[in-house]
């Protein structure tokens, strides 16, 4: 054999090999990606400490750090209803509320039997589970297997749903369900890939933390927001609201105060048996010497009506990123197992969460509103075929985006039905035609916290809400006024501007296919 024809022959394997990238998708069934969906319930961006916020540079979260560092990280990333079950359903469908069916918490059972992403990725021979929190009410459906809490779920000793039993486990929550999505994952059929979703009750209230980090963050004082005491001027629903941190969260169930100094009584329990209730005795005392000197300090410290105001948001914090620390361990201790059991390379991890939340901006807990804080959720994902770490998506993306970029992800058909559009391009960073404008809308009321309904439109610098039942509008320049405290609907220059948002808004109302009885 001449060395010229070996010499071609070699050069012509070596170039197969230099473009089968290491970053191409595997094309076989075997090596089928894997995708592990990991969600918290309320996690704030705030609070994650690649976004760089102060709160979250005070309370790191290195392991979902990690995922930044070694993928992408969504800079405008949002919901399309700020609510626990309408959020999740518009994940699983790749829809707005009104499409899927399920817009409130209002016991409405969802239709699992219609297109999911579970169901898309089980009929294409996909393992499919999902462990933890579920709050959809009806049994979940496209999942070869599932065990979920009962409702919220409770932070200690709470109940398991399985298909053929519930359950009471003993432990913290975060904790069983880090167990048991190892468990599922050591037993599951090795030679299929698989599609898990592992879903945390925390940090949503009552925002219980782990024994171990009770006191944490005892002697951190985070920064109090320059709005903590807005007054809500020019916003008339925000003036009705009932989800202020010093006057509207229960002193005993969700700030942990007692009825005087060294008390072993909490103050008004709004849900007794899902704190106290499901603790055992010694768990109990526990948790109040933890505490003690905390509250003993609130009765035996002069405090102006401020102060104490401020007292509670620290609280509050305290507690909320105590549990987002477990949040953090939880995600370090799967990630060690993927690369234990050399499952890393093939599996796409995504960390986000349901909807954002409030940490004190507007002196508010909780979500609902088209507002930034409630409206924004984190997103990281480690795609272990892209190669470009540190990567960042600052485009307007959803959650309704979440299951066509899945199906993309693994080569399969996206439905055209499906509302959303596939962000794996952006993360590969390839230019191409992108919505300027999302649309969102929120239904439940009356419901918790006196939210009024609203819909609207968000572009990168402006914003538009519509609370139609009670013919008010807010616009917001965010470039201006990025805390949203300014409404300048009507005001001089904006006149434009606020043309067109409508324009926009009734235009994605058109897109999208909303009703016009959900708008009244």
């Amino acid at each position: 054999m001449s060395l010229r024809p070996f010499l071609l022959s070699t050069l012509l394997i070596l170039a197969q090999m230099a473009c089968q990238s290491p970053t191409s998708r595997p094309s076989q069934k075997s090596q089928r990606p894997n995708i592990l969906f990991i969600m918290s319930d309320d996690h704030a961006v705030q609070a994650i400490s690649a976004y760089q916020h102060p709160i979250g540079k005070l309370a790191p979260t290195p392991n979902i750090d990690r995922l930044a560092e070694e993928g992408t990280l969504f800079e405008q990333n949002y919901c399309a209803n700020s609510l626990c079950g309408p959020s999740r359903a518009n994940i699983l469908t790749g829809k707005h509320s009104h499409i899927n069916g399920l817009m409130k918490n209002d016991g409405t059972k969802f239709n699992g039997h219609q297109q999911t992403i579970p169901n898309l990725l089980q009929q294409q021979g996909y393992q499919t589970a999902v462990i933890g929190k579920w709050h959809l009410v009806s049994d979940p459906v496209g999942f070869d297997y599932y065990k979920i809490l009962n409702d919220q779920g409770e932070y200690f000793n709470p109940d398991f749903i399985t298909k053929d039993t519930i359950q009471q486990e003993k432990g913290y929550v975060t904790n069983l369900i880090t167990r048991f999505t190892k468990e599922w994952l050591q037993e599951r059929d090795p030679q299929k890939p698989f599609f898990l979703m592992m879903h945390h009750k925390a940090p949503h209230r009552n925002w219980v933390p782990e024994p171990q980090y009770y006191k944490l963050f005892e002697n951190t004082k985070f920064p109090v927001p320059d709005n903590f005491f807005d007054d809500y001027q020019g916003r008339k629903a925000a003036a009705t609201q009932e989800m202020n941190i010093y006057r509207d969260a229960y002193e005993g169930h969700d700030l942990k105060m007692v009825t005087g100094v060294n008390s072993d009584s909490l103050l008004y329990d709004r849900w007794p048996q899902v704190f106290f209730g499901r603790m055992t005795p010694k768990e109990r005392m526990e948790f109040l010497e933890a505490y003690r000197d905390r509250n003993n300090d609130y009765y035996t410290t002069a405090r102006t009506e401020k102060e104490k105001a401020e007292w509670k948001l620290q609280r509050y914090l305290q507690d909320y990123l105590a549990t987002v620390k477990s949040v953090d361990n939880s995600v370090g201790e799967i990630y060690d197992y993927l690369q234990e059991h050399d499952l890393l390379d093939n599996t796409i991890i995504v960390y986000t969460s349901d909807q954002g939340f409030f940490l004190g901006e507007h002196g508010w807990f909780d979500k609902r509103w088209m507002y930034e804080e409630s409206f924004r959720m984190p997103l990281l994902i480690r795609d272990p075929f892209l190669d470009q770490p540190k990567a960042k998506v600052s485009k307007l993306t959803q959650n309704i985006d979440f299951a066509p970029t899945f199906l993309e992800m693994l080569d399969m058909e996206i439905p055209a039905d499906m509302q959303g559009e596939s962000f794996l391009p952006l993360m590969k960073g390839e230019e191409i035609p992108w919505r300027n404008a999302l649309y969102y809308h929120f239904y439940e009321f009356p419901g918790f916290h006196s939210v009024r309904a609203h819909d609207g439109v968000k572009t990168d610098r402006y914003k538009l809400i519509d609370f139609y039942r009670d013919g008010n509008f807010e616009l917001f320049d965010l470039q201006e006024d990025p805390s949203e405290m300014k409404n300048v609907y009507g005001a001089s220059g904006y006149q434009e501007i606020q043309k067109q948002l409508h324009l926009q808004l009734d235009s994605l109302r058109k897109q999208y296919q909303v009703p016009p009885k959900y708008l009244k």
